[in-house]
């Protein structure tokens, strides 16, 4: 499949590289560096990386401007199915291809490239440049190395692989950069969110069943003077509490009209319920967007209910 990437790469003049709404560093990082390697191994191509961008991620690199483009190729990363792509039609497109390491929801390109056992849409494209003759250097390493740690929570993951870690180190090794400055671009973060995430952990619900989310409406997001996507992306942040085994954010949007509810879990599996609420993910780490707070609460409810027989099946020793 990524020689069939190549021929295509090579075939088009013109090319789109798209992603998932609600950006997060995979997402675009996948994008970006992907943008930047075509570039660099044909310079006389026309490659654009396109999206709604986040001022939390301006720090990791710059989008393109979105521009109609006709007999292109388009190229989507980190998105499993067609009603997440964010800023292009897939139909508009002479050929389509996908990259990415979700579960299989749906077949919405020509090529697809699903390897959904990688921590990462980055770890894929890591793996393409190694095995193909699209060029890399330390600033589109340090891209991939940035989107892999994030979606791997840094390698907290079971996806996280003896291969990824091999992967990693012969990138360093090729292509040094500084880990120290990655790590800045992806964490460095105001005030504002550490506020945020103090009335998280002092305004969790917590059930009997071991479910703990939070509602966090407009009114909160203003008095702490951030951004709504905020909540979603500190999700990971509450991986080890011992009295949790599934947690949520359920923030409001109002700009949007609607609440996004961004699930974990470190035991029981949570994309089907997600799936049911047409969201979606991974088993262990998915997310829903819905229109009013009483269907998220829905989302709880299920949620709490299956913990139910996840938590008897501990008890018993199951």
């Amino acid at each position: 499949m990524y020689n069939e990437l190549i021929k295509k790469i090579k075939e088009y003049d013109k090319i789109v590289i798209v992603r998932h709404i609600g950006v997060d560093p995979d997402a675009l990082c996948s994008q970006l560096a992907l943008r930047d390697s075509i570039l660099l191994t044909f310079p006389e191509k026309k490659v654009t990386a396109v999206g709604t961008g986040s001022a939390k991620f301006l720090s990791i690199g710059k989008l393109d401007k979105v521009e109609k483009v006709e007999h292109a190729l388009l190229i989507v990363c980190d998105t499993p199915d067609q009603k997440r792509v964010d800023s292009a039609n897939v139909s508009d497109f002479d050929y389509s291809i996908k990259i990415d390491h979700h579960p299989f929801v749906e077949k919405f390109c020509d090529l697809e490239i699903i390897e959904d056992t990688k921590t990462s849409a980055c770890e894929i494209i890591m793996q393409i440049l190694n095995q193909t003759e699209l060029k890399c250097n330390s600033a589109i390493a340090e891209l991939l190395y940035i989107g892999l740690v994030s979606d791997s929570n840094r390698f907290l993951f079971d996806s996280a692989t003896a291969d990824t870690f091999s992967l990693i180190s012969d990138y360093l090794r090729k292509y040094p950069f500084e880990l120290s400055k990655a790590y800045k671009k992806l964490y460095m973060r105001p005030l504002s969110e550490i506020r945020l995430e103090g009335y998280i952990s002092s305004n969790m619900v917590v059930t009997d069943n071991h479910l703990g989310y939070i509602v966090i409406r407009d009114d909160v997001i203003h008095e702490l003077n951030v951004d709504s996507a905020s909540a979603g992306n500190m999700v990971n942040n509450y991986n080890f509490i011992q009295e949790i085994y599934v947690w949520a954010t359920i923030t409001e949007d109002v700009k949007n009209n609607q609440y996004r509810v961004s699930i974990r879990s470190r035991g029981p599996e949570i994309n089907k319920i997600a799936e049911k609420y047409h969201g979606g993910g991974h088993k262990f780490a998915s997310g829903v967007k819905t229109k009013t707070l009483e269907e998220a609460l829905a989302v709880m409810e299920e949620l709490d209910f299956e913990l139910g027989y996840y938590t008897e099946g501990i008890s018993e020793g199951k």
